[in-house]
Order: C-alpha cells, then structure tokens, then sequence
C-alpha cells in the first residue's frame, strides 16, 4: 500500500462501517513498516494481507457495493492453503465475529485489552455536556480566558510551513524525549501531516494568532471519524479538549462515531482516552481457525477392514514406502511431486520425515496401507480447510493393482474422517486419463464437478 493508491482504498474504506482504525488509509500508510499491508481486490471486496512480526494475517474483507465477502473468505483460505499458512483473520470487528464464528468449527479467538480502540459519540466530544465532563469544560474555559483569540482552522497543502514550525516548537518541549517508541511514533506523524490537503484526509488546526498551537488528521470511514493523528503544545494548558472539541465540531457532520484508536499500553494516553467518557472500546477479534486434528487425534489410530490394516509408517516401512513413493511411472497420477515438495536432496528417511512432520504439525494424516503386515499403499488425510473439510488421495503399489485395495483403504479412511475426527466433507479428485481411480473414486463419493484436468468427488454427513 502506498498513497499513490490511496485513492482506489478509500473506494472500499470511505464506505466502510467496521469502525476500527484498521480499516483506513491513515492507519495502512501510517504503519505500513510494522503491517507491510499489502492489498487485492476479488469478489467485489477489498481483500488485505498483512506481515506482522513476520506472520501474515489477512484483515476482514471489506465489501464494495456487490462485493462477496464469503467468496473473499474462500480466496484467503485457499490461498492459505496453497501456502501452508494458517488462514488467521485479524482486527475482526464486532458485527462481523457471528460471521466467522459460525463458518470456522474449531478457531482460537482472542480480543486483547491493548488492541481495542476507543470509539465516542460524536456529540460528546462536539459538545462536552453534562456532569461527566464537567473538567474538559472547566480545562477549555480556562485555555479559553488565557488566550481569548484562539482560534480553530483547517489545514491544507499551502499550510506546510506552518506545520514544520509546529513540529519545531513541539519537539522543543516533547515530554518523551527518551522514549524510543514515542519519537518513533512522531516521525510517522510528521510524514503523515505531509499529506494534508489530499481528499482522503482531514486536518485542522488551534492556532494562537499565526502560531500553530494544536494539529489533529483524520479520516472519515462510513458513520465515524477516525482520528489518527493530535498533538498540541503542552505549555498552552487546556489545548488539548479545546482541539478535541473544535475538531469534532468542524468536522464530524455526518458522523455517528469518532475514533481516537488504541492506547497503544501507555498509561498516559489510556488514562486520558478514558477520561473523555468513551462509548464503547471496540473489540478487535482476532480468528485463528484450527483443523480437527488438534482437537481429535493424539496419535495415529489403527484401522481394520476386511482385508487389510492401515497405521502409522514406522522405521521398517521405509524401504517400501521409499519405492511407492519413487515409482514414477506410478504415481503420475498422484498429482503430487514428492522428490519436488522436499526442497532439497533425497534422503533414505526422506519421505518418512516428511510424513511424521506433516502429523506432528497435524497438516496430514499418512497412513500406511497394510496387508498382512507388509506396506503395499499408503491414504493420506491432508489440505484441511479449517472449515470441516479435508482432501483425501490414496496409492496402491501397481504389483497390488486391481484387487480392490485402494477402494477398500479409501473408504476406511474416509469413514474415519467423517465419523471419528468429526470432518462434515471429504473431498478428492483424479485426473481425468486415469480411468481406475475414477471407477475408485466413483464406487466411494459423489461427483461434485470437474475441470480441464480433474474430475472432483466429496463424501459429507
């Protein structure tokens, strides 16, 4: 994100009614280095991928006029999916939580204290009336009778001057001068007071004469005002209400809420944030949804049919499963690279690594295919959707071909899925030349569809 597309994400955010400083372009410029917020839009939404601490995590969609948002849930996921990432939806607003919740079976849901932004009634802070605010009106009549010809005016692009000399008098008398985080936090304020005076952005300003005395910079999305910037001369006692006020007044028509974001857990702000009487702390969910196998397998269970057994791959398994696995003339109709998805050289314990880290990630589920004791196949149990799918493949040496065995297998494991991990769908798919896997796939589930390629079949209760 940057601000030459500023004005394409204001398309999405200026309709927005999340009503979190998230969904913003203040906020996505104004910590672009700590999100690295990068943007698409697909389905009618505008869909936002983020990289924090090295996580990426996807905002909540923001829908345009048609936009879809359960079709821009289904791109994150499987885009996800195709990365081996979890799908974590993050900043998740209130009236969207019912959403999630109810599309995710098991997800980890979390809504810290420290992210929740502070969310006023606008005609609180436009009027300060009432009892409860009795000392930010006794703090404005008293800025007001020491400095009488104050006065409030918006800020434009011919006003940078004026706003440099600002940041030159604040900085001489900053209260943080040590703290790290603070000064850090005030150059991205000086970048974003830069850009008043583009569409997207409010600002305005006290000034006392021709001094600059208090700045503010925000940005209306859908019924609220977010403030994303304010800052005032701590030696004029009292400028800070009597901003907040001016501001609201100058600028929140239309507004139902204004936003002054978190606290960021500075004691400092979060006692002052409190003391202006906030309507709501908005929550912030964040959605990490889980796969079933967290909740439901330890261990890899052992499974009985008529013929055969399926387990876990143990030590003694390798050399078979090392030449299932390499039969190359056999498995091009696995759809799958083994030797590629290794990304490095193949090694004895190579394929059999892999398999006990993928369970021990609980990502897939391989069993080994068993008759008589002996390894002949192998099912596995991978691409969890976290939405109570999962896609299931199976292999059957070609010396055991055409007795049965994979259906036998395959429907043991999909069995198993269904009814004891507690999955509602079983998705898989063949290629379209490959005829005995079709018949397989056919006698099990139901055909869902195809494309150029596959065929697609899927098992639900």
């Amino acid at each position: 994100m940057t601000k030459q597309n500023a004005a394409k994400l204001r398309k999405y955010y200026e309709r927005c009614n999340y009503g979190l400083c998230e969904y913003s372009v203040g906020t996505k410029l104004m910590w672009r280095s700590t999100l690295h917020p990068t943007w698409t839009e697909a389905a009618g939404c505008l869909i936002v991928r983020n990289c924090i601490d090295g996580q990426v995590v996807f905002d909540y969609p923001v829908p345009g006029p048609e936009g879809d948002e359960d079709a821009a849930l289904d791109l994150i996921e499987n885009y996800c999916l195709e990365e081996g990432i979890p799908p974590v939806i993050s900043v998740v607003p209130e009236c969207k939580a019912g959403r999630l919740l109810s599309r995710y079976p098991y997800v980890h849901v979390s809504d810290v204290r420290t992210w929740r932004d502070y969310v006023y009634y606008r005609e609180d802070l436009q009027l300060f009336a009432g009892r409860r605010y009795s000392g930010q009106r006794n703090h404005i009549n008293k800025f007001r009778s020491k400095w009488p010809d104050a006065a409030f005016r918006p800020l434009g692009k011919d006003d940078q001057a004026i706003i440099e000399a600002f940041w030159q008098d604040y900085e001489a008398e900053f209260p943080k001068g040590d703290n790290a985080k603070a000064r850090d936090e005030l150059k991205l304020a000086q970048k974003m007071l830069a850009m008043a005076g583009k569409p997207w952005f409010l600002a305005g300003g006290m000034f006392d004469g021709d001094k600059l005395i208090a700045l503010s910079l925000a940005e209306k999305c859908g019924e609220t005002l977010i403030i994303h910037i304010e800052k005032a001369l701590y030696s004029y006692t009292g400028v800070y209400p009597t901003l907040v006020q001016a501001f609201a007044d100058a600028f929140g028509d239309g507004c139902q809420w204004i936003n002054r974001e978190d606290d960021a857990a500075d004691r400092g702000l979060r006692t002052s944030k409190l003391q202006y009487g906030p309507a709501k702390l908005a929550p912030k969910y964040r959605f990490e949804p889980q796969n079933e196998l967290l909740t439901h397998v330890k261990a890899i269970p052992e499974l009985k049919t008529e013929r055969l057994t399926l387990s876990a791959l143990t030590e003694a398994d390798i050399p078979a499963y090392n030449a299932l696995v390499l039969d190359g003339e056999r498995n091009r109709w696995w759809g799958y690279d083994d030797v590629g998805g290794l990304g490095g050289p193949v090694t004895e314990r190579s394929f059999f690594d892999v398999a006990n880290r993928d369970f021990e990630n609980r990502q897939a589920v391989n069993f080994a295919v068993r008759l008589d004791g002996a390894l002949i196949g192998e099912a596995v149990l991978y691409r969890f959707d976290c939405r109570g799918g999962a896609e299931l493949g199976c292999r059957i040496d070609s010396a055991y071909a055409g007795q049965g065995y994979g259906t036998e297998a395959f429907r043991a494991v999909a069995e198993w899925a269904l009814y004891k991990v507690h999955l509602s769908r079983v998705v898989a798919k063949c290629f379209k030349e490959n005829q005995a896997s079709y018949k397989m796939l056919s006698s099990c589930m139901r055909k869902k569809g195809e494309d150029e390629t596959f065929f697609y079949f899927e098992k639900v209760v």
